[in-house]
């Protein structure tokens, strides 16, 4: 009997399912992150290899019908000398051929079976793609914390700095989001005893600028809390934001289209304001969540051998209680 495995390679973990034709996972495995761009990537095509083999358990690698990893920074695989030391974790692994995708491919598949729609990412970075036939064909954004990745956890983290910087140079009175972001940077004090605002404004930007930029990213969810507190500069942060999600999700369409929008990322959750606001403004236009990027993986896998008809395995946590 033949099975699928699909793989989810993000930058602080993997996983990789195993699962029959009928859909019924069996097996699971877990590993550390696999972005190549993060982690060397030796290591990187190890942990896949590892968490696939975890998700064989005792199954045959050459009964494998197929193979999807969906990977965070899958274009280092562009260059051929990376390229070949994942091809062989792969054999390793005795698992041929593989086919790796974007992370955003199997996150789009894990909510819709449309071959055709778009997907938007917001986490730490920002993109959207056009999906024609499950594949990203054309991206908006992306580009990285220096060039881009408007919307992204980074760009709020960046706001919410800028923001406070502004109510210290101009002798504002801190509201939830600034006290929030003094306390994280500068620490309790900083807000409990103020002292000098000038002071105070210089020691933040000194803080900022010592650290790794992508660090910003950490006050992103303070904008999130002082949004729901009412905080004006809160909200006119995560309304640009999400205007700025739109805006590229929306350039990654043809006029008039119809197809869906896939949302992923934990900018992009229901329950945040980010991710309330583009709902909004996507108002009209059929918009699903990302549910589970392995389950992505496993069901473009089933397609890869079963074809279009393969069913979609429902909850990998679900089924692995009762597999093999």
């Amino acid at each position: 009997m033949t099975h699928v495995i699909g793989v989810d390679a993000g930058g602080t973990s993997t996983r990789a399912i195993a699962v029959d034709a009928s859909g019924v996972v069996l097996g699971a495995g877990r590993a550390g992150g696999a972005n190549p761009n993060s982690h060397p990537p030796s290591e990187a095509a190890a942990r896949i290899a590892s968490a696939i083999t975890a998700a064989l358990g005792g199954l045959d690698p050459a009964a494998t019908a197929a193979c999807v990893v969906g990977m965070a920074g899958v274009s280092k695989l562009s260059d051929p000398a990376i390229a070949g030391i994942f091809e062989t974790a792969w054999k390793d692994a005795g698992i041929s051929p593989v086919r790796t995708v974007p992370d955003s491919e199997v996150a789009y598949a894990s909510a819709t079976s449309s071959p055709d729609g778009s997907v938007l990412v917001a986490g730490t970075g920002s993109i959207a793609g056009r999906v024609r036939g499950r594949r990203v064909v054309s991206t908006a954004g992306g580009y990285g914390w220096l060039l881009g990745d408007e919307g992204s956890a980074y760009w709020l983290g960046r706001e919410a700095v800028r923001s406070t910087l502004d109510v210290l140079s101009l002798g504002s009175e801190p509201g939830p989001l600034a006290r929030a972001v003094l306390a994280e940077a500068l620490g309790p004090s900083a807000v409990d005893s103020p002292g000098d605002r000038g002071a105070l404004w210089r020691a933040l930007i000194t803080s900022a600028n010592s650290e790794a930029p992508i660090r910003l990213a950490r006050f992103a969810p303070f904008v999130s809390e002082a949004d729901r507190e009412g905080d004006p500069a809160a909200d006119g942060i995560t309304t640009r934001a999400a205007a700025h999600l739109v805006t590229n999700v929306m350039a990654a369409r043809d006029p008039g289209e119809t197809t869906p929008i896939v949302l992923v990322g934990s900018v992009l959750s229901p329950e945040g304001p980010v991710g309330a606001k583009v709902r909004a403004e996507l108002a009209g236009v059929e918009v699903l969540t990302s549910t589970d990027g392995v389950l992505g993986a496993a069901w473009l896998a089933a397609v890869d051998a079963y074809g279009e008809g393969a069913p979609r395995p429902v909850s990998a946590a679900e089924n692995t209680k009762n597999a093999p």
